[in-house]
């Protein structure tokens, strides 16, 4: 089973769009989406839930006022301001770190698991998937991306898939480095843009960091050739192989208003491009 993240330094590189396209396209495949913050390749998708679950992404702190004699010690020590002035607590401050459980000396405090989201069992017309939506303000993203990849793994042994498609999601933190830890390959969308040239060039790093084969993608590459150029010779430079280049096109928003793939939507140009670098992947895997 080989496992392949699709990953961007930046948002609106078009990566959700080219990895659901490369879902229409792979054959025998589980679709994971990681990126949690933001998941929306269901919008392409349109995934049939079949399994929902809770994750428990961390803990908040809950004040028993039968037990507390509003000695003040919780408000005094809590450094996020979490304890209100009627001595119980405000849920979107406090961060479950503990320290108003330990201080209090009626133990009248506890810490409670906190819902911070949920995760799914899905099935699409192109296979199983696996994904999950973490609640606005939430942290532990990196811990969700975790457990929406054990569920993938989970996938694949029921259905006995060949592969793990991985939509990961932007930038460089921690829930990226989560989506590509022990993948067989990361494949980077960037475009030729000043913000995207930066943010292209510190996913290298992280991924350069942590060993993992890497091949690059430049959508919309005709809308600065020179910055195109600059891409390729920084890829050049690092031994990065650059697998294709998507020229800009309408079809990908017309795909999404019409709930479809790329490659569902038009047998195009841009579609027989895809296809190209989907086959370019996946000689390389």
């Amino acid at each position: 089973m080989k496992q392949i993240t699709v990953i961007s330094g930046k948002g609106g590189t078009g990566k959700t769009t080219l990895t659901s396209a490369f879902a229409s396209l792979a054959e025998n495949a589980v679709i994971s989406d990681c990126d949690v913050d933001a998941a929306d390749i269901y919008l392409i998708l349109n995934p049939e839930i079949m399994e929902t679950f809770d994750f428990i992404g961390s803990k908040v702190a809950y004040v028993n006022n039968n037990l507390c004699t509003e000695c003040g010690l919780c408000k005094s020590y809590c450094r996020f301001d979490a304890i209100t002035e009627d001595f119980n607590v405000n849920t979107f401050i406090c961060e479950g770190c503990g320290v108003c459980e330990y201080i209090c000396p009626e133990n009248a405090i506890s810490l409670n698991d906190r819902i911070s989201g949920k995760y799914y069992k899905s099935r699409t017309r192109y296979g199983p998937m696996s994904h999950a939506n973490l609640k606005a303000g939430e942290e532990a993203s990196g811990k969700l991306v975790t457990v929406v990849r054990n569920t993938s793994s989970e996938l694949v042994e029921k259905y006995n898939s060949d592969l793990i498609l991985i939509d990961g999601p932007p930038g460089t933190g921690c829930s990226v480095i989560s989506s590509i830890t022990g993948v067989n390959m990361t494949l980077v969308v960037t475009e030729p843009s000043i913000s995207g040239i930066h943010d292209f060039k510190r996913i290298l790093e992280v991924t350069n960091y942590f060993d993992i084969p890497t091949l690059v993608c430049i959508n919309k590459y005709d809308i600065n050739v020179e910055n195109t150029r600059v891409i390729e010779d920084y890829c050049r430079e690092k031994g990065v192989e650059v697998v294709g280049k998507i020229p800009y096109d309408t079809i990908p928003v017309e795909a999404m208003i019409q709930e479809k793939t790329i490659i569902e939507y038009s047998d195009s140009e841009l579609s027989r491009t895809i296809r190209d670098i989907w086959e370019r992947v996946t000689q390389r895997l």
